[in-house]
């Protein structure tokens, strides 16, 4: 095993692990982090989505040791601090829309729609129609209608 260092949620941390072992399973089991969750574990239903560096990543897929030291890892519990407040923006319009059903699902969807909006932000737009279609978080319940509400209205007010 090695040691193997990044920034989670804001505060350096080192964990002792092999490489080769996915991010998802740092996080959870030897973090306890679980607000990522595991639904595939193949990068296909992205129930696992956190942030790296500001961006959508699928950590079921990303082996710890192809984090550096300097990689931010932000997940659902780290989400509110990256704006200073109790609930993230995007957290707030999912209470507001009724989003959540089982909820199992909605720390990824919140996370996408996140990096979503930042994506478009830095191209110097707002979300449209086909960037919500591009959204491939997989929500069992089927709340699809009210996860695109809660995007649109979470953009307003980030």
């Amino acid at each position: 095993m090695s040691q193997q260092t990044f920034i989670l949620n804001g505060k350096s941390i080192t964990v002792d692990v092999h490489d080769d072992v996915r991010v998802l399973w740092v996080l959870r089991d030897l973090l306890g982090v679980t607000g990522p969750k595991y639904g595939c574990g193949i990068n296909v239903c992205k129930a696992c989505t956190s942030h790296i560096n500001g961006r959508a990543f699928n950590p079921c897929s990303v082996r710890v040791g192809d984090l550096a030291p300097d990689d931010e890892v932000t997940t659902i519990e780290g989400l509110p601090g990256t704006v200073g407040r109790d609930l993230h923006p995007m957290q707030q319009a999912w209470l507001d829309r009724d989003v959540a059903q089982c909820g199992y699902c909605q720390p990824g969807q919140i996370m996408a729609a996140v990096a979503l909006v930042g994506k478009v932000r830095r191209e110097g737009r707002s979300i449209t129609e086909a960037d919500l279609d591009g959204i491939r978080n997989i929500c069992r319940c089927g709340t699809y209608t009210r996860i695109r509400e809660a995007i649109t209205q979470g953009e307003r007010h980030m």
